[in-house]
């Protein structure tokens, strides 16, 4: 949760009013659908003196609460529709029900997607009763069998009438990002971040949203549930979570019930259920618009009331809180899944908007914050485990304090329990520091002066006050209870609420002996319907907006470029909005250089220098409101520093002691040797980490890549911790570069740098590294790991050409297009279409570096037994790219609009010199891809295409329970070839 300051001068907030007059509607906006006329009207507003955000809260006639935070970094604002509904309100009986709900809305409604919704409603009609029919067969197969072909035949009916995805064209072409929604145990959320000058479209839209749901495409749509649900069933994490929070919750639906819903209740859906629950959920009083960006406040709720003022408002359901009884002892669950192990310890407490939630937040900094709470130091500080975190799950009815932990090779699950216990028990005794609580509450300051440069972060604070139910002045006045909490009153909380009253979840390694999965049901194609549009679509994409000019990053005025001595260049940008900083030292080496510079970059967390141990320096740092990172990648090394700037002296005098004088220490190197070496057999466990990165290695680059740069056990156990420390000594006496983001001036920046960041007069350059050559991939083959799950994930893989920035505009729009985001091709074909995955995608990826090749990467999630229709799916697309006039115009639109509503501002300046000086760029290459696109036709886009994609050899990558692959249709692709993990990973 993100919580803001409440000022001394907070009080009661302060009634407001506009009074600018109404701007009078176009002949467009005035025959927008759902509108009503304009009217000159006074909006009366709530604000809170002395908010940091200037929040305007708003609310209409029908109950409707609005949002409305200024900030200007950038003419986008970012948008929330939050619905104050989620799973603890579905019915016992029909659990999944608002989540599904959530996926229905994209849909359209009676205007919104459709060609001709008089037919469509006839065929949607009778689908609708044809379901209630299926949930009463669930005791006759053969009933529901001849049932659900109806269902399946109507809806290739009913998809003939319908427009797919419309919603999502339309989000696209104004040059939204972001376009999702989620829902939790208590809310449902519909974020979209807009181009300011299409505030009226969003609003139409939304509002048409609002209006009605409609269940159109609802079998194929419930297809790509099931395979949520199938990667839920494949993730150890969601079963551990979903045991502690029954455990937890024998009685509320926090427990009882999930957000996605059970097996037999997504096999029985209910369209009427999922109706009635729109009706009573989905009303304007029980709904908040969330908006922080470049706005304006008078015009922007003038223009919510057009669009939303017309809906009535509805009494809400009252939703009566089950009341748990006390948990009196210890409650075991044990989870088993292919996953590494870990031990989950969870409490119950109370809720959100209670004083003892703001205890609870408090708790889990002094456990883990990052840098000095107790488990950062006692236990991941001094590797007495792998891994070790709390973190908390706030909601309205109860909250959940999690501590759980990963163990070190050999060590016991029940051994981490007791340390982690052990550490809650010091805050019982009040066995940690008295600066820690005040040191908390300034870096929590810091954190959320960071959060205000994000209109998402903005926004999610509005829509989180919303769902609490409190009002925006209760809301900032938690961070100042939140600044009061003192030692005493955390001990006497601890106390009171932590003793035998937890849950235990062990999460062990094996079989498990429950794996169960959606079986999927037999679903004819519908069509795509590409190159039609509903009358409502034409009109709202026709209402006029005021054109924005993109503005570039121009490197050689935004970027103030000086020495801090010769040879030793530093990159300036102004930090002009608060008091913080960023400083980086980039180094072009790392482990293509020497594999040893990853560990000694984490080598140097467990050392401490002569006057201060490693814990003593941590503490220092989180005293000063400071942090230190040192990260390595193949071929780069970044060392940075951040925080409050008026303490960057201090911090970078810490820094530097620590760079040129780590203090060795043979038992740190030794467990942290231990510990590389258990998360190294972890990562075998973790499918993402197999397909992503190993599997995708092995193929670029052979046996021997970059993934597999490291050094072996035997190596690893004969480093010496001099070794290390004299590699990080050295670090500083390579040639780099500085970056420095902050609020103080160039002049001042370097007279500081000066003074304490050391080096020698005449810097060397870096050693030279390691090349791993690009395999030529000329053979088709295709290659499988084996892997306990669920579902099958599939990369197909394609080499390109060496970078070349002239492919960039063609790159954007062919990306945009084909298989970008939902409104693309991929999506639209494999998804929408023919219910084939939750999740498809493709792109033709540049290289992040001159010299380096480009790659097309398509990639498709689907059930084991869906395998072979999704692989001809995504084959027939990648081999002949379907023509989509409109979805090209769509896809230009996109990128004219987004382009000329982003700005690279603050640190990522430097971030995007940067990226643009390992291509060979000295300017901000956005330029050529917005003056190309626009002029490009389909059929450039189809040559490239032909020539890049199309027939080129593909490698395919496949991870999979081989109980459950079909390999004969595999070897349709090419060579099936199975990769041991020994051979992707190197060890």
């Amino acid at each position: 949760m993100l919580l803001f300051p409440a000022l001394a001068v907070l009080g009661l907030t302060t009634q407001c009013q506009s009074s600018k007059p109404a701007v009078a509607a176009s002949a467009a906006a005035s025959a927008a659908p759902a509108a009503a006329p304009l009217a000159a009207k006074e909006y009366r507003y709530e604000s809170v003196p002395g908010d940091p955000l200037g929040v305007r809260i708003y609310k209409l006639d029908n109950g409707l609460t609005v949002y409305l935070s200024d900030y200007k970094d950038a003419p986008r604002i970012q948008t929330y529709l939050a619905v104050r509904a989620g799973s603890k309100n579905d019915p016992a009986t029909a659990t999944g029900l608002a989540h599904y709900l959530e996926h229905m809305v994209f849909k359209g409604t009676s205007k919104l997607g459709t060609q001709d919704w008089a037919k469509e409603k006839i065929e949607l009609d009778k689908i609708e009763a044809l379901y209630e029919v299926y949930r009463g067969q669930r005791n006759d197969a053969a009933a529901r069998k001849r049932t659900y072909h109806q269902i399946d035949s109507i809806s290739g009916v009913a998809a003939t009438y319908a427009v797919p995805n419309e919603y999502d064209k339309v989000m696209g072409a104004i040059g939204a990002k972001g376009s999702n929604a989620h829902t939790s145990n208590e809310e449902t959320v519909y974020q979209e971040d807009i181009p300011s000058n299409q505030l009226e479209k969003w609003a139409a839209i939304q509002a048409e949203r609002m209006r009605e749901m409609v269940p159109r495409l609802f079998h194929t749509e419930l297809e790509a549930v099931y395979e949520e649900k199938n990667r839920g069933l494949d993730s150890d994490f969601n079963k551990e979570f979903e045991a502690l929070n029954a455990s937890l919750y024998p009685t509320h639906p926090y427990g009882t019930q999930t957000t996605i819903g059970t097996i037999e209740h997504l096999q029985n859906p209910s369209i009427t259920e999922i109706k009635k629950y729109f009706g009573q959920y989905y009303v304007p009083n029980n709904v908040a618009l969330c908006l922080s960006g470049d706005l304006d406040f008078d015009q922007t709720i003038r223009l919510i009331d057009k669009y939303f003022g017309v809906m009535p408002s509805k009494p809400v359901p009252v939703f009566n809180a089950p009341v748990e009884q006390p948990i009196t002892a210890p409650i075991t669950k044990e989870i088993i899944g292919p996953q590494s192990e870990n031990v989950m310890i969870g409490y119950r407490l109370p809720g959100k908007a209670s004083k003892d939630a703001v205890r609870l937040r408090m708790l889990d900094k002094i456990l883990t914050n990052g840098q000095a709470g107790l488990i950062d130091l006692d236990l991941n500080q001094q590797q007495k485990v792998l891994e070790a975190a709390s973190f908390t799950d706030l909601n309205d009815d109860y909250s959940t304090h999690v501590i759980y932990g990963t163990p070190r090779a050999g060590q016991k699950l029940e051994d981490v329990k007791a340390l982690l216990q052990g550490e809650l028990a010091k805050v019982k005794a009040g066995n940690f520091p008295d600066w820690l609580i005040p040191a908390i509450i300034n870096n929590e300051k810091l954190t959320r002066t960071k959060s205000y440069e994000s209109n998402e972060a903005r926004a999610s604070a509005m829509y989180e006050a919303f769902i609490e139910r409190i009002d925006w002045k209760d809301y900032l006045q938690q961070q100042d209870d939140f600044g009061k909490i003192t030692k005493a009153e955390i001990v006497k909380f601890a106390n009171d609420n932590y003793g035998e009253n937890f849950v235990t979840v062990f999460k062990r390694t094996g079989v498990d002996p429950n794996k169960v999965k959606v079986v999927k049901p037999a679903i004819t194609p519908v069509p795509a319907n590409r190159d039609v549009a509903s009358a409502y679509y034409k009109q709202l994409t026709a209402l006029p907006s005021t054109e924005l000019e993109p503005v570039f990053v121009d490197y050689k005025k935004d970027i103030q470029e000086t020495e801090i001595k010769p040879g030793l260049p530093l990159y300036y940008t102004h930090n002009a909005e608060n008091g913080l900083f960023n400083l980086s030292y980039v180094f072009d080496l790392g482990k293509n250089n020497d594999p040893r510079w990853g560990l000694a970059a984490d080598y140097l967390q467990y050392l401490g220098t002569g006057k201060y141990t490693a814990a003593q320096l941590q503490q220092e740092f989180y005293k000063l409101g400071c942090s230190f990172n040192v990260s390595s990648g193949a071929d780069r090394i970044f060392v940075t520093l951040n925080g409050l700037d008026s303490n960057l002296e201090p911090a970078l005098q810490l820094f530097e002691q620590l760079m040129a004088a780590p203090k060795p220490d043979a038992t740190a190197l030794k467990n942290m040797v231990a510990g590389v070496l258990k998360q190294r057999q972890d990562a075998k466990l973790e499918k993402r980490v197999i397909l992503n990165a190993a599997m995708v290695s092995y193929v670029k680059y052979g046996p021997k890549n970059p993934f597999t740069n490291n050094l072996s056990e035997k190596e690893l156990k004969a480093l010496k911790p001099e070794q290390l420390t004299a590699l990080i000594k050295k670090l500083e006496t390579y040639q780099h570069r500085v970056l420095y983001y902050g609020p103080r001036t160039e002049e001042a920046t370097v007279t500081v740098l000066k003074a304490e960041h050391k080096t020698p007069a005449k810097l060397t350059p870096a050693p030279a590294a390691k090349d791993f050559a690009e395999q030529p991939l000329k053979d088709k083959k295709v290659y499988w790991v084996d892997y306990n799950m669920v579902q099958a994930e599939i990369l197909f893989l394609t080499k390109g050409d060496l970078y070349s920035k002239e492919l960039a505009p063609t790159l954007a729009l062919y990306n945009e297009y084909f298989g970008g985001g939902m409104g693309s091709i991929v999506f639209q074909d494999l998804r929408e279409s023919k219910a084939l995955a939750y999740s498809a995608y493709s792109g033709y990826n540049s290289a992040d570096k001159l010299g380096r090749s480009n790659y097309n990467l398509s990639y498709i999630g689907t059930q084991s037994d869906k395998l072979p229709e999704a692989m001809a799916g995504m084959e027939a697309l990648l081999t002949e790219m379907p023509v989509a006039e409109a979805n090209l115009e769509i896809a230009k639109n996109a990128i004219r609009n987004s382009i000329s509503t982003e700005r690279i501002t603050k640190g990522n300046i430097l971030m995007s010199y940067e990226r643009a000086k390992r291509l060979g760029l000295d300017y901000d290459l956005r330029r050529d891809v917005y003056a190309s696109t626009q002029k490009m036709t389909f059929d450039e886009l189809r040559k490239f295409q032909l020539a890049k994609i199309s027939g080129q050899n593909q490698v395919i990558l496949v991870i999979g329970s081989k109980d459950r692959l079909n390999f004969k249709e595999l070897a349709k692709y090419g060579q099936v070839q199975q990769l041991t993990l020994k051979e992707i990973f190197g060890y």
